[in-house]
């Protein structure tokens, strides 16, 4: 018997009984599945290009940017794709057991989380690493100093270290404040808060460099952090916390 990986048991979805792959998925909805009609699924996503030159960053190889940008964000698009279109199609059967239709939802929701995450973590690189403007001083405010909030932030990556997820740099709109937020996988997230500084912490975002030494990686991260593009998005987000407040 071909055993399957526990990435590939994960990514199963089990529809009308049968177990059918997302590998699967994606081959029929490039080969076969129409553009859907219904706009919410129309599966249409294409992933954002590089906004950097990946043969420039400090500490961080051109072929682990371009791996993890090919691969596990395109990847995870083509995913997305595919789902909306098998759920267009779903919508048109009337008889597909509510808990089957639960399962391609919940697939939805991981790969548009991970399309999201990926937009943020490949936005905020490019950069030389240095804070500035209107963030720099909303996290002295937050944290105390600079310093304080950086340990904090690479601490909490490093407990995701030879695990997955995220370390997000949020603005909740509930609550007013900046909190680093830990995030197990793609759907963790606090409710109405705006991702300012993403990092990924999935394997493949650093093992091609530095195996399992994570924490090498989260200091290579902060060393290439586009400053400029996180304080667009806190300047954005205290904007729209004007509305979202009212």
């Amino acid at each position: 018997m071909q055993s399957i990986s526990r990435r590939e048991a994960i990514e199963t979805i089990t529809l009308g009984g049968a177990a059918l792959s997302l590998s699967t998925l994606i081959a029929e909805a490039q080969t076969t599945a129409p553009a859907s009609a219904i706009k919410a699924f129309a599966g249409q996503h294409q992933p954002k290009p590089l906004p950097f030159d990946p043969a420039k960053l400090n500490g961080l190889s051109e072929k682990l940017i371009k791996s993890h940008w090919e691969n596990n964000y395109g990847g995870t698009v083509k995913a997305l794709n595919a789902v909306e279109l098998r759920l267009a199609a779903m919508m048109k059967d009337k008889d597909i057991p509510p808990y089957v239709y639960g399962d391609v939802k919940r697939e939805e929701m991981i790969r548009t989380g991970s399309l999201i995450l990926h937009d943020h973590y490949f936005g905020n690189l490019g950069g030389d690493g240095k804070a500035a403007e209107n963030i720099l001083d909303a996290i002295k405010e937050a944290w105390g100093s600079y310093e304080l909030w950086e340990a904090e932030y690479k601490r909490t990556g490093n407990a995701l270290a030879g695990g997955s997820g995220w370390v997000v740099l949020g603005y909740n709109f509930h609550t007013g404040e900046l909190h680093n937020y830990w995030a197990w996988d793609h759907m963790h997230n606090a409710p109405v808060s705006r991702p300012l500084l993403v990092m990924d912490m999935y394997e493949h975002a650093y093992h091609i460099d530095f195996g399992a030494a994570a924490a090498k990686y989260v200091d290579a991260f902060m060393l290439n952090v586009n400053w400029q593009e996180v304080n667009r998005r806190y300047t954005l987000a205290q904007k729209a916390a004007v509305y979202m407040r009212a």
